[in-house]
C-alpha cells in the first residue's frame, strides 16, 4: 500500500478526518492565508519541513530545568523551562556576577507575564546583590549595603579582619575618584538590585543580563511606582 491508500483502506470514514487534524503540526508557511480581499489560493505544494514551527514553552522562575532541542542543519537550542540564577552585567563598574533570580517585576507586554514569573528577555527582575557588594568591598573598602544605624557592628567587624596597609592606600585611591549612583545605594541597602535580561531563556537556555542603572533605571522605578498606583 502506499501511506495514504493505508489510512484510506484500513480507517472508517469518519475516523480518517479526526486523525488528520490530530496530526496535524505548527507551520509558519503563508499559502494557507487568505488574500486581503478574501479569496484563498491554491495550495500547489504540501507542507515543508523548512517551514516548521514549535509550541510556545516559556521559561519559569524555579529550579533549573533545561531541555535541548535538535534544529536544522543539526544546530542545538537550549530551551529553559526553569531558571533561578544567571550571570549579570553591573556596567559602569566593567564586572559580572552568577547571581540569584530573587523575582519578576515588570514586563511590558503584559501583568500576566509577571504574575505568573515568566522570565522572557527584556522582563526587569530583582536580583540577589550581595555577589556585588563583596566584590565593591574588596575593592573600594566601601560597605555599600551597611546602614547608617548599623555603623558601629560595621565597624567592629573591620577591626576583626584588618587589610594590609598597601590594600588599605590602594582602596582609598580608587574610592577617592568612584562615584555610586544614588538609585543603586539605595538598592544595596536592601540587597536586591534592579536587573534587565539580555539573553533569550527559550533558545540559550540562560537568563543573563545587566543590573539596571542611570536613566533606564529611573524610567523603570517610574513604570513600577505607577503600576502600584493602579
Amino acid at each position: 500500500f502506499g501511506s495514504r491508500g493505508s489510512v484510506q483502506g484500513l480507517i472508517p470514514h469518519g475516523r480518517a478526518g479526526s486523525l488528520a487534524v490530530g496530526a496535524m503540526g505548527i507551520g509558519r508557511d503563508s499559502r494557507h492565508k487568505h488574500y486581503k480581499t478574501g479569496g484563498r489560493s491554491k495550495t500547489s505544494i504540501k507542507k515543508r519541513k523548512y517551514e516548521m514551527g514549535r509550541p510556545a514553552t516559556p521559561c519559569k522562575l524555579g529550579a533549573k530545568r533545561v531541555r535541548s532541542v535538535r534544529c536544522r542543519g543539526g544546530n542545538m537550542k537550549y530551551r529553559a523551562l526553569r531558571l533561578d540564577s544567571g550571570n549579570y552585567a553591573w556596567g559602569s563598574e566593567n564586572v559580572t556576577k552568577k547571581v540569584r533570580i530573587l523575582d519578576v517585576v515588570y514586563n511590558a507586554t503584559s501583568n500576566e507575564l509577571v504574575r505568573t514569573k515568566t522570565l522572557l528577555k527584556n522582563t526587569v527582575v530583582q536580583i540577589d546583590a550581595h555577589p556585588f557588594m563583596q566584590w565593591y568591598l574588596k575593592k573600594y573598602g566601601v560597605d555599600v549595603g551597611k546602614k547608617k544605624k548599623g555603623a558601629k557592628e560595621g565597624e567592629k567587624a573591620e577591626d576583626e579582619q584588618k587589610p594590609g596597609r598597601h590594600v588599605v592606600a590602594k582602596q582609598k585611591a580608587r574610592a577617592a575618584k568612584q562615584k555610586l549612583d544614588v538609585g543603586l545605594e539605595d538598592q544595596f541597602q536592601s540587597g536586591r538590585l534592579l536587573a534587565c535580561i539580555a539573553s533569550r531563556p527559550g533558545q540559550c537556555g540562560r537568563a543573563d543580563g545587566y543590573v539596571l542603572e542611570g536613566e533606564e533605571l529611573a524610567f523603570y522605578k517610574k513604570k513600577l511606582e505607577k503600576k502600584k498606583k493602579n
